[in-house]
């Protein structure tokens, strides 16, 4: 054991013997296995609502002087335990649009639904994996005599292990467009937004239709998840469906099919463009989606023959899945980036370093300065949000974690004998820091190594 541990495990050892210890196990079980939760002090009082008697009072003493709540971070290497509720709660999220449930009907599942792929475009060649038949095929077969202008090979004959650390590497760094990149990533969100106003325009076209006359018989609905590439380009994954002109609630008109959805998204992602500003400084830079898309039907309703479905619980666990990570799939780091000296020691590989350096670059020159690259350096450009749904899609974030609140909420009045009273809860809590102390950090990882749930 280290000398850290040994001391954690002695003054757990001696915490025992406090007379609050239960009280004090319990703020810490209660979290789930949280990494780095938030500390409160305060008090709080509950009311009888019919006669105004206070029934309970408490205090942050209860709980050894803080009340300890979780952190409720996404993202899972910043906390595996709040990032699983995270993930269970986008899963339930998608899923209801999908086939119904949380107060979504059911009836949603027959309306045209279709999971897209929407790539990024190439900005060089890279390294890659290439399979068919499960047998791996040459990276890159062209000619080994042809050369970049700088002079390195243009193709790549080599045959890619799984683990190979030159797999999203461009072949010619020097070559690559890294400030392409870097600015791709930057309005890959306005994009996003360009590319959902010309699907509606698409639909209301072939169902012979003006934009408003669309608006008044059905609505576009979607939710979507940003996932990192080995090649540090960011794809986007996302579920779009056609609803009648209330949303998932009313059934949509009948020249509304999955084919035409599938077409429709297909022929957009191909003519979407936006203009990236600092022509002036990199050139000019008109970006667009990569030409690889992948669409296909959530269900076998109304499906074109060929086309092979995705469940609905297959796309909600994907979708679920990313919505939790970040540009670390990437080999990108986790924090924020101050000053360019920190870069020199990031331990992230020299593609990923390159287009880090860019953001910093392009971000101290005016042109560039709404765009925040700065900031979002450690996600090599990228400030948009991960996971992201239209308004009508289905429930929300908000109200799953709400119903989760008040179920507890019940549980602990039943616990405390005031499930026969009608209350409320008036209390006044500060922030009074964060993180574990080495007796509780180790108490944690054993309920994280449990698979502890937030409030057992």
């Amino acid at each position: 054991m280290t000398t850290a541990l040994l001391q954690g495990v002695a003054a757990l050892v001696g915490k025992a013997s406090d007379p609050e210890f239960t009280a004090w196990r319990r703020n810490i079980i209660r979290l789930g296995g949280c990494t780095n939760p938030i500390h409160l002090v305060g008090a709080a009082t509950v009311y009888d609502t019919t006669t105004g008697a206070a029934l309970l009072s408490y205090g942050s003493d209860v709980y050894g002087g803080r009340l300890l709540t979780a952190c409720g971070n996404r993202r899972a290497t910043v906390c595996p335990a709040c990032s699983a509720v995270y993930r269970a709660d986008t899963y339930q999220l998608v899923r209801a649009g999908l086939v119904g449930g949380k107060e979504v009907p059911e009836a949603v599942g027959g309306h045209p639904q279709v999971f897209a792929t929407l790539t990024a475009p190439g900005f060089g060649p890279v390294h890659t994996r290439r399979e068919r038949d499960e047998h791996v095929r040459v990276c890159r077969p062209r000619r080994i005599e042809e050369c970049c202008p700088h002079g390195n090979p243009a193709g790549c004959r080599d045959r890619h292990p799984a683990d190979d650390p030159r797999l999203g590497e461009p072949v010619c760094p020097r070559c690559y467009d890294y400030a392409g990149a870097v600015l791709w990533h930057a309005l890959a969100g306005g994009l996003w937004h360009r590319f959902g106003l010309e699907l509606r325009r698409e639909v209301a076209r072939r169902a012979g239709l003006t934009r408003s006359e669309f608006g008044e018989v059905a609505r576009l609905s979607y939710a979507k998840v940003a996932e990192y590439q080995r090649r540090g380009l960011i794809h986007f994954h996302a579920v779009i469906r056609l609803d009648g002109p209330d949303g998932p609630g009313s059934a949509p008109p009948g020249w509304a099919t999955v084919p035409l959805l599938m077409a429709a998204v297909r022929a957009v992602v191909g003519r979407v463009r936006l203009s990236a500003p600092g022509a002036g400084v990199v050139g000019p830079r008109v970006l667009r989606f990569g030409t690889q898309v992948d669409v296909r039907p959530v269900t076998s309703y109304g499906r074109s023959p060929g086309e092979r479905p995705a469940s609905a619980g297959a796309v909600a666990g994907y979708i679920a899945k990313y919505a939790t990570k970040g540009a670390e799939s990437a080999g990108a780091v986790d924090g924020r980036i101050h000053h360019a000296r920190d870069m020199v020691t990031l331990p992230v590989r020299s593609h990923v370093l390159r287009m880090i350096s860019t953001c910093w670059w392009l971000g101290g020159l005016p042109e560039f300065e709404p765009l925040g690259l700065r900031r979002w350096a450690h996600m090599l450009g990228y400030g948009g949000h991960f996971s992201t749904k239209s308004r009508r899609y289905s429930t929300t974030l908000t109200a799953l974690r709400q119903a989760r609140a008040d179920h507890r909420a019940e549980q602990q009045r039943a616990a405390l004998g005031l499930a026969d009273y009608p209350t409320v809860t008036i209390g006044e809590w500060r922030y009074a820091g964060r993180g574990y102390s080495p007796e509780a950090a180790l108490l944690a990882a054993s309920v994280r190594e449990g698979g502890g749930l937030h409030g057992t």
